[in-house]
């Protein structure tokens, strides 16, 4: 089918202002992605998928001006012993990353790749996210496969010793930055990939992740710090038999994130976990695009989103299951939710079930709520202030996405930075 007019012409229009880079290993990736994205064309609020969410600023060729937020508090994860690895405006800074030797996974830049023969991620760029497209399709995913100019590379071969960080700086007001990772577990390995950072004033990014049998692989990132920021994130991942994937979002601040997940368990006994605790607070719109596809026998998936939303913000959840003929014995749960301090907030969810599978137990749900009066009360009777209150109710709230991390350090610095937020909001 041939695009309307007006989207012909927004995504010719953005292309015209970009160059996909010269790598050549890469290439035929890159050219792929090209023609599948003028074939869909860029996104618009007619678009299933985007009537929640107004994908202009994403699309528009000039990235909007994001100011640097600046405060005393550091970083999230700076306490933590882990491996740097430092991208300022999208690019790759040697001299703020750490060395990336670590015993037990093999890091390399995405434009190295090419520099070294049958490279194992150059049959995995793209693949992935080309995959993701169907049944959704799912356009600046394409955009940056094809345009892309940085990354890292990351094998997992063995179990190493400390997190890999991904830390995106931003230091540019007007930065346009997409980068695209590649990761491949291998069976029995294990690692935990830590991500933090706002980018860039607009940030597109990319991350294909591949467990192969018996992998686990913990993920957990932290968005927020510049308001301004707009942000688009994609993660797709493919399971293995016995497998492990749990990823964990935190978002506080941001005036347009979405964050898409495509999660497929191809192997029998896998398990996928995707999790996210949002606070947003005036001009903050939220989304989260969950697609999850069981298609091999007795795994478990697992969606658990928590919103809290005040002073005009917005939450978004569209999530699905989707269960093919022959993936018996199949768990899914799903679950989204919002906290609204006030009457101006609004939470728009889309909770989506499809099974074609007889012997399974999947559940959604969705609620969207103010504070619970009763709890509240029952905190002043005890001398609690009502403000104090209100922020133990609200961790209360978020409590069963955090859970989700099973590292307990750092669950408890993510629980940190949400009542460091909700304290310099009281009142």
């Amino acid at each position: 089918m041939a695009l309307d007019d007006r989207k012909h012409s927004t995504t010719e229009e953005r292309l015209a202002t970009m160059t996909v880079p010269d790598v050549g290993c890469t290439a035929q990736a890159r050219q792929s992605a090209l023609g599948r994205l003028r074939a869909m064309g860029l996104p618009s609020r007619r678009d299933e998928y985007w009537k929640f969410t107004r994908p202009d600023t994403l699309v528009q060729s000039q990235a909007p001006e994001a100011s640097i937020f600046a405060d005393d508090e550091k970083p999230v994860f700076t306490d933590v012993d882990r491996l740097k690895i430092v991208f300022v405006d999208g690019v790759f800074d040697p001299a703020l990353s750490d060395d990336l030797s670590l015993s037990g996974v093999e890091i390399d830049r995405l434009e190295d790749v090419c520099c070294t023969d049958d490279h194992w991620a150059e049959d995995l760029y793209g693949t992935l996210e080309t995959k993701g497209q169907t049944p959704v399709e799912r356009p600046l995913a394409a955009l940056n496969t094809a345009f892309a100019g940085d990354g890292v590379t990351i094998r997992v071969t063995g179990k190493p010793t400390k997190p890999i960080n991904l830390i995106y700086t931003h230091e540019d007001e007007t930065s346009d930055v997409f980068l695209h990772h590649v990761v491949r577990v291998e069976s029995g390995a294990e690692a935990t990939i830590l991500e933090n950072g706002p980018a860039a004033a607009r940030f597109n990014k990319c991350i294909e992740i591949d467990i192969a049998d018996g992998g686990t692989l913990h993920h957990i990132r932290a968005q927020g710090r510049d308001h301004k920021r707009r942000a688009v994130t994609h993660l797709f991942a493919q399971l293995g038999r016995e497998s492990v994937f749990k990823s964990f979002t935190l978002t506080a601040n941001g005036v347009l994130t979405r964050n898409e997940c495509v999660i497929e368990l191809t192997g029998d006994d896998a398990v996928a976990h995707v999790a996210g605790a949002c606070v947003g607070d005036g001009d903050f719109h939220h989304d989260d695009t969950v697609f999850v596809t069981h298609d091999a026998v007795n795994c478990e998936s697992r969606q658990v989103f928590k919103k809290v939303l005040r002073n005009g913000a917005t939450g978004v959840f569209q999530g699905k299951i989707l269960v093919k003929a022959g993936a018996q014995k199949t768990d899914g749960y799903q679950i989204s939710q919002s906290l609204l301090l006030d009457e101006d907030s609004q939470f728009l969810a889309k909770p989506e079930l499809e099974i074609y599978a007889d012997d399974v137990a999947c559940s959604h749900g969705s609620t969207s709520g103010a504070i619970d009066e009763e709890g509240l009360f029952y905190l002043r009777a005890r001398g609690v202030p009502k403000a104090i209150a209100t922020d133990l109710l609200t961790l209360a709230f978020l409590a069963e996405a955090v859970e989700e991390i099973e590292d307990e350090a750092l669950r408890e610095e993510i629980n940190g930075r949400l009542a460091g937020w909700l304290e310099r909001r009281r009142g």
